[in-house]
């Protein structure tokens, strides 16, 4: 027969299970109560490193909320103006529409007409003095004109007068009565400018419907080198430097603002890239480039820059055969300047250059292209300043010292 011995080593199992279990249960439902408890205090205090929102019911107690916790809910204000809605305010009456006029020719007795609307890009009113407002623009958006009106952001009409234009750095300056002007924008620092850092458009994309709009981005690169050619030979004829942002820029935005989060300006807005694979891709003249421009534009009409009188292209354009058949260039020559072309009478004639002569310095500097040579230049030189070439002939190594002239 069978028996049940109560002290068997399974009988002592299930007893020493029974006895820790109920102390473990009653001590997870205490620490649980505690916990609810303590929370709302917790959370009053911010220590939880996370956010817990407590509904409300109709009431307007929060749930389990009692007398005792003094636990009320917080409120909160937002101020929808900020910092970018308020330079905006104050800088927009600053940046206008350009109308483009140009007179059409009758087909029948081949007369000109009454100017008509060509073309609308945008401007910015930096200068007033005298009863005179100053507006600087891109040189691509007045080109043509017979006659100019500048439009307010009011849309007040006034016709403006061009005082200068210049195609190398798309600038242009128009001035025009002042009496119903407001302020001219301030301007900024163009050099401090970091990648980054937001920046704003204002202009007036295809054309005045949309004038005045905004467009909201950051500086996406500095110094950015964009190829220019100006006659259409498929050649680059110049490199502009520019600013680089992806605050959408249209047409029609071309002379408008950009402005830095204090609302200065900081770049005359100028070209974008226009192929469908390619977005938020800006570019705007650095203002501190284009002060001395927009100065001497002010004072001469025109940029007064230095010259040698050459048509000359770089050796990459010819076929590397010819470096030493033609041209006799040594071996170790591995770039440079040959030239075509010498007008006479000019430095570069009055200082003994020739025809197939190939320039390789600048004073010290090294060229290889004609963007080289106008760089130098226009950035480093004056008219009637020396300027010291480096050149070879008929594979012989020689210096000249020439004296700069003045473009006309």
């Amino acid at each position: 027969m069978g028996y049940y011995d109560d002290h068997s080593p399974a009988t002592q199992q299930r007893k020493h299970r029974r006895r820790w279990v109920m102390p473990t249960i009653v001590g997870v439902i205490l620490g649980a109560v505690l916990v609810l408890l303590a929370l709302p205090a917790l959370v009053q205090t911010e220590l939880l490193p996370y956010d817990i929102t407590i509904p409300e019911d109709e009431s307007g107690l929060v749930e389990g909320e009692t007398g005792l916790t003094g636990n009320t809910p917080k409120q909160v204000s937002v101020d929808v103006s900020t910092q970018i809605t308020d330079i905006v305010d104050k800088v927009t009456p600053s940046v206008v529409g350009v109308v483009n006029m140009q007179s059409q020719s009758d087909f029948w007795t081949e007369q000109s007409g009454s100017p008509q609307e060509a073309g609308i890009g945008s401007g910015v009113i930096y200068k007033k003095q005298d009863g005179t407002a100053y507006v600087v623009t891109n040189n691509h958006v007045i080109e043509g004109a017979n006659e100019i009106e500048v439009v307010l952001s009011d849309e007040t009409r006034i016709k403006a007068q061009l005082v200068g234009s210049d195609l190398f750095t798309d600038l242009a300056v128009l001035k025009m009565p002042a009496d119903k002007v407001g302020d001219p924008i301030e301007l900024g620092d163009s050099d401090n400018l970091k990648v980054g850092e937001p920046a704003v458009a204002i202009g007036n994309p295809l054309g005045l419907r949309f004038s005045g709009s905004v467009t909201k981005g950051v500086i996406s690169g500095k110094q950015r080198a964009i190829p220019q050619d100006f006659n259409g030979d498929g050649l680059e004829d110049w490199q502009a430097e520019v600013i680089q942002t992806d605050a959408a820029i249209n047409p029609g935005n071309s002379g408008g603002a950009l402005i830095n989060i204090e609302g200065k300006l900081v770049g005359i807005n100028s070209m974008k890239i226009a192929e469908s694979a390619v977005e938020g891709i800006g570019f705007a003249i650095p203002i501190n480039s284009a002060m001395p421009i927009i100065n001497e534009l002010e004072k001469y009409g025109k940029v007064n820059r230095p010259y040698i009188g050459v048509e000359a292209y770089g050796l990459d354009e010819v076929p590397s055969s010819e470096w030493q058949n033609t041209l006799k260039l040594p071996k170790e020559v591995k770039g440079g300047l040959y030239i075509r072309s010498i007008k006479q009478m000019s430095p570069a004639d009055k200082a003994g250059l020739k025809p197939l002569d190939v320039i390789v310095k600048l004073d010290s500097k090294k060229v290889e292209s004609i963007i080289d040579l106008r760089k130098y230049l226009y950035d480093k030189k004056d008219p009637g300043d020396e300027m010291k070439i480096t050149y070879y002939r008929d594979g012989k190594k020689e210096t000249t010292t020439i004296t700069l002239g003045s473009q006309q």
